[in-house]
This record gives structure tokens, sequence and C-alpha cells, in this order.
């Protein structure tokens, strides 16, 4: 919704009295850097980022102060809210910058599924499903959820991190990342991109700007530009639909 309404016509926006907008609170799926940076540009610095899920609620709140220091960030945990990463041997991870389990606590987690069953816990923590890691000053960056995590050629990729790059090549309006069955490499990266208006772009254009950024395993394999992502009705990424594409 805030991407589609950056792309309105500079006078469509400028017509409308912005001085009692107070807050933009986005949530519900992953911000690119370079949008939040856009999207404060044009309304001022009013946008708060919340991650969270349905289990633990909330566990981070980027400010805009987060968010101009560090766009791509998830902030800080709320009062209230405890929020921790732990490796797959179930140890707390604390050094800056290095990945772990994101785990939360607060006055409203949930107690499990009307089916049965619940996340798991550690320290009477639960689990949110995310990956994650912490910078210097504590904040959190969700490197994307655990079980879309990408291994291609023995290689760990998540897919936020190469969408957030794709996001800020100009002419990119929407973008998608994905792992796909490869018989050499076990799984490659397939990138769905959706250009903005008249933009023109080759797949190639797109490698090389993710080359230019990440390392070489994380450049997608296949690029394949679309009309449109589907989403769920609370503007969620199919991304299972998108990985059973076949179209290329």
């Amino acid at each position: 919704m805030l991407q589609r309404i950056l792309e309105l016509e500079e006078t469509a926006i400028g017509r409308h009295d912005l001085g009692a907008l107070r807050v933009i609170a986005v949530s519900g799926s992953p911000l690119p850097g370079a949008l939040a940076t856009r999207a404060m540009d044009v309304f001022g610095d009013v946008l708060y980022n919340l991650h969270g899920s349905t289990e633990v609620a909330w566990a981070t709140v980027a400010t805009p102060q987060d968010l101009r220091a560090a766009p791509a960030t998830a902030g800080r945990p709320p009062r209230g809210t405890v929020v921790r990463l732990y490796d797959d041997d179930d140890r707390e991870v604390r050094q800056p910058g290095r990945p772990g389990r994101i785990f939360v606590a607060s006055e409203i987690v949930f107690d499990g599924y009307t089916g049965g069953g619940a996340k798991p816990v550690l320290d009477g923590l639960t689990s949110s499903g995310d990956v994650g890691h912490l910078d210097a000053r504590g904040r959190l960056f969700v490197d994307g959820r655990e079980d879309e995590m990408i291994v291609s050629g023995g290689e760990n990729v998540f897919p936020s991190e190469v969408e957030d790059v794709v996001a800020r090549l100009a002419g990119v309006r929407d973008v998608a990342v994905v792992g796909v069955d490869d018989e050499r490499f076990g799984q490659r990266l397939r990138a769905f991109v959706v250009l903005a208006g008249d933009a023109q772009l080759a797949a190639s254009d797109v490698r090389q700007h993710v080359r230019a950024n990440l390392a070489s395993f994380k450049v997608p394999r296949d690029v394949v530009f679309v009309p449109e992502l589907p989403r769920t009705a609370t503007g969620k990424v199919l991304k299972r639909q998108l990985a059973a594409s076949s179209t290329l």
C-alpha cells in the first residue's frame, strides 16, 4: 500500500495537507530500506516499522530515527517485551551481526493453536519463526523466515536480503525472491520483478546489480518479469505460488 501511494503523481500527494500526519505504521511484510527512506522523504519522519507475528504479537518497533540510521532495521523491543536470538544448539546469540532464531516474550504471547500444538519455547520465550541478527546498537534485522531459507550449493541465502537490494534498483516497483529446485545446486534463486511505469530492465541488469552488492551465490539465476505479485488479502506475497510457477 505504501509503495502504491508513492507511485501517485507528485501533485496527487501535494494537494493534501499533511500537517496533521503523525504516524504511518507498517507491518505484515518486510519493509525495504529504500522504500522506508523514500516514504520519509515524502511524508516526513513519521514512519514506524512493526515486526511480530500472530503468535507473539509485536516483537520490535523501528522508529523514524532508527529507520534514518539503518533503513532496513525492524527496530528494538518496546517496553515489556524481550527479544533474544538463539543458535541451532539453543544457545543465546549475543554477538552483533551473528544470525539466530528470534524468540519473543511479552504479556500477550499466545497459549497455543486451537487444533493443538504450539511454537517452540526457550527460557520462557516463544519462537517467532524468523531468523535475524542484531547490530552493535541492539537494533534487530530480520533476515527471513526459517522455512524460507534457500540452500544453494551449500550456501544459505535469505530472500529478504536479495529482495532489499533488487528493490533499490531504479525502475523496480516490487520484487519477490524464492528458491526453486536445481539439479546441480539443490536450489537456485528465482527473482520475480515488477517494473514501475514505463521502466525497462533486462534480467542481466538485475543480476549485475545484485552481484555488485552481494556475494555471487546470492545472485538470482532466474529473473522473471511479471505485471504484479500474487498476494493474500492482507498484502503478503504468496511465495509458495511463485515457487510452484513454471513461468520463465
